[in-house]
């Protein structure tokens, strides 16, 4: 019997997105890392699922979703962003204001992927140095089954510093 509310399709569901947040978390606390921000985002750069370690700073919320939602919105990891756009701070700045502040082109912005490698959502992850970040996020990712973009953390993350 349908009650007349039309279900919208979900490819990446709440449960999904609370295990990635669990997986980031449970890769942070083995390292040692600072405490972390994590938002989930689905294909529409709707928030899924948010997860805030305590102690960890204020602005931290608002550089995770940034961090998300700029992966998400250009199609590529915050890593690939970051080396893309160095030498592009007036671009950068033109859609960090186009987006309202979502737009945070650093590491720690990861993408999550279905079996045919299509964009199904994203990862942003702040609170220890960038490289750190985004290492948790493939972590968790990887954790529950699914694939990302970056695919592998980069060289010498451990060595990150903030």
């Amino acid at each position: 019997m349908s009650d007349g509310v039309v279900r919208l399709k979900v490819d990446l569901p709440l449960a999904t997105a609370e295990r990635i947040i669990a997986g980031t978390l449970a890769a942070a606390r083995q390292e040692r890392m600072l405490p972390l921000a994590i938002a989930v985002l689905d294909a529409g750069g709707q928030l899924v699922a948010f997860g805030r370690e305590d102690g960890c700073g204020i602005a931290r919320a608002d550089i995770a979703l940034g961090k998300a939602a700029g992966a998400l919105g250009m199609g590529v990891s915050g890593r690939l962003l970051r080396d893309r756009l160095k030498e592009r701070v007036g671009f950068q700045a033109t859609v960090a204001a186009a987006t309202g502040g979502r737009f945070v082109p650093v590491p720690g912005g990861v993408l999550v992927l279905d079996a045919e490698g299509r964009a199904i959502g994203a990862v942003g992850i702040s609170g220890d140095a960038s490289d750190r970040d985004e290492y948790c996020a493939i972590m968790g990712i990887r954790g529950v089954g699914l694939a990302c973009d970056p695919a592998e953390p980069a060289a010498g993350w451990r060595e990150a510093a903030l």
